[in-house]
């Protein structure tokens, strides 16, 4: 039992509701730590130590450089940080929740990460129809076999893109699922393991697995965080 499972009894509200709710305002506290940290130290000097901002700011750069890969240059990460940046603190907090007893994290329900899933769905797709128009369906369409010109403009020539339509419509919605699932399974797996060593061996051995714990809760976030800007630097590529 954990205290979201008790507000659920006595207001009728899905527990996850409230674990969502208490995610975002973790979120939301570290976020104004971190900004009052920067106006008063200037936001030239690192604290001294391991505070909140210094963590915050490895993370982002980390972020950053990941994005700088994934989304072909450093201006195209710092664009898209703040959807990617939300989702990966979001599920990170979340999945640290769950290792807490008496709580329990809102990515351990699949309306959670089906609704991230969804929403990494729609930013990717919608972030390829912003730079491409309508050729961005282009990307479902195959490669181009050959051009041909045609009063005064070329055309890419795609002689097999009705077969590709029909598999890459499939494979990019399943993109939800394998994210959703994905997620979902390891860390419903990693606080059931957890929990099982604590009801059985109240000390030394459990914290071994949560340690394992946190150290999967950063790893879930960060495959999900990276496959987003993945999928988004795809999106921005043109298609051949």
């Amino acid at each position: 039992m954990n205290i979201f499972s008790a507000l659920e009894h006595s207001t009728g509200v899905p527990w996850v509701v409230f674990s969502a709710l208490f995610a975002s305002g973790l979120l939301l506290l570290a976020g104004l730590s971190v900004k009052r940290a920067i106006v008063n130290g200037g936001g030239v000097v690192p604290d001294e130590g391991v505070t909140i901002r210094n963590v915050f700011e490895l993370i982002v750069e980390q972020l950053l450089e990941m994005g700088d890969m994934a989304m072909n240059g450093r201006e195209n990460a710092r664009k898209y940080f703040p959807i990617v940046g939300t989702i990966f603190f979001f599920i990170l907090i979340s999945n640290l929740m769950g290792l807490v007893p008496g709580l329990a994290g809102s990515t351990s329900d699949v309306n959670t990460t089906t609704a991230w899933a969804v929403i990494s769905f729609g930013v990717y797709n919608y972030v390829g129809i912003k730079q491409h128009g309508w050729k961005y369906i282009h990307q479902f369409m195959g490669p181009s076999l050959f051009e041909m010109e045609f009063g005064g403009k070329h055309y890419h020539v795609r002689l097999l893109a009705p077969v590709f339509l029909v598999l890459e419509i499939p494979l990019h919605l399943a993109r939800i699922l394998t994210l959703a699932v994905r997620l979902l399974a390891n860390m419903f797996a990693d606080h059931a393991v957890v929990l099982a060593w604590i009801g059985l061996v109240p000390v030394v051995i459990p914290a071994v697995f949560m340690g394992l714990g946190t150290l999967v809760a950063f790893l879930q976030a960060f495959v999900f965080a990276l496959l987003t800007m993945i999928y988004i630097g795809m999106a921005l590529q043109e298609a051949h």
